[in-house]
């Protein structure tokens, strides 16, 4: 994962895949890129104008839950977000985004604020807030899932192994 510093775009608790992108959209467009105009529409309006790539969303408990609407994660990625970084994700979120390669993390998010410049590094498990000159350890983010997202999703990682032709 490339270590370019991004920032820090901070949520609360409970931001469901319709807070991510409103099923509303759904049938607006085919096109992911499209869609990116209207990421967190609902809660932070031209939110898609303020992220450069490599940026981060951070949360609080909790996200990702509601619909399973598999294009919540796809936005999110297309958008340039590096990461998702929250204290506790929706299962089928979770899953859905490493799928596509798409990490999301889980630690305590009380230490990040706002516009905060950050890096990650996956194979030590540590985000560095560099605003704060201080570091968080990601929780339980090791492994298969890694390599997942590190391959850029599972059908790369398995077209990597020679699974797919």
């Amino acid at each position: 994962m490339n270590n370019r510093d991004g920032r820090a775009f901070k949520f609360g608790d409970d931001v469901n895949t319709d807070n991510i992108i409103s099923g509303k959209r759904e049938y607006d467009t085919l096109d992911i890129k499209g869609l990116v105009k209207y990421i967190m529409e609902d809660i932070r309006p031209d939110l898609y104008k303020e992220i450069k790539e490599g940026d981060f969303i951070v949360a609080g408990e909790n996200f990702g839950y509601g619909s399973s609407r598999e294009y919540a994660p796809q936005v999110i990625k297309a958008a340039g977000i590096r990461a998702v970084i929250a204290k506790s994700f929706a299962r089928i979120f979770f899953r859905s985004s490493i799928n596509i390669g798409l990490p999301l993390l889980e630690c305590n998010t009380d230490l990040i604020n706002e516009g905060d410049k950050m890096e990650i590094d996956l194979q030590s498990a540590i985000i560095l807030n560099k605003t704060s000159n201080s570091s968080i350890k990601i929780k339980g983010f090791s492994g298969l899932p890694v390599e997942i997202v590190e391959s850029g999703g599972l059908v790369s990682y398995y077209k990597k192994r020679g699974y797919f032709t």
